[in-house]
């Protein structure tokens, strides 16, 4: 279906691509700006610097090995556990939602929620930093109380698109799941 651009809760651009895979199933990803060559070299150059410097001050050369191990094993963590480059709702009617994150590294986290677990997709608000800030998020059913709520499950927690992004994603989601709604109905019509 394309892609969109938005920007997120603190004003970084981010996009948000949608596929529709059948009437029921949809895709929706939001990619966040990927990581820059320059903050990163920046980052670098400047423990590296501070590194040297106490390597004159103390004139040991441990305090340069340790510089260079703590950047570059920092970086890996970063990038590996910290750095999301792309956060999707896979919402499949008869099935259920699948939320994955991609990280920069390369590595993917994904959750699946049984479609008789999802008891509505809604926009949430909380208050950070005296912003409110929008959130999408799936609350679950309890099986105990069919019109209570067991657990909420916040999405997009990386990349944090702004309401307008929230709502075109809340749309497609709400579309699939009165689809679900109306479909055993009118199929005991029959």
């Amino acid at each position: 279906m394309g892609e969109r651009r938005y920007r997120s809760a603190s004003g970084a651009p981010v996009a948000l691509r949608r596929r529709q895979h059948s009437a029921s199933c949809r895709e929706l990803a939001v990619r966040c700006p990927r990581l820059q060559l320059r903050s990163l070299s920046a980052v670098t150059s400047a423990v590296w610097l501070a590194a040297y410097g106490l390597f004159v001050l103390s004139e040991n050369s441990m305090v340069l090995s340790a510089a260079i191990f703590i950047t570059l094993f920092g970086l890996i963590i970063y990038l590996h556990f910290v750095k999301v480059d792309q956060e999707s709702l896979l919402v499949i009617g008869s099935l259920g939602i699948q939320v994955t994150s991609s990280y920069a590294s390369g590595r993917e986290s994904t959750t699946f929620i049984e479609m008789g677990q999802v008891k509505d997709v809604v926009i949430n608000e909380a208050i950070h930093m005296q912003k409110v800030i929008y959130y999408l998020c799936i609350l679950l059913q309890d099986p105990g109380d069919p019109q209570g709520v067991s657990e909420v499950v916040p999405l997009f927690q990386s990349s944090k698109p702004r309401l307008d992004c929230l709502i075109e994603v809340y749309k497609s989601c709400q579309e699939i799941l009165e689809q679900r709604k109306t479909a055993p109905q009118s199929s005991g019509i029959k």
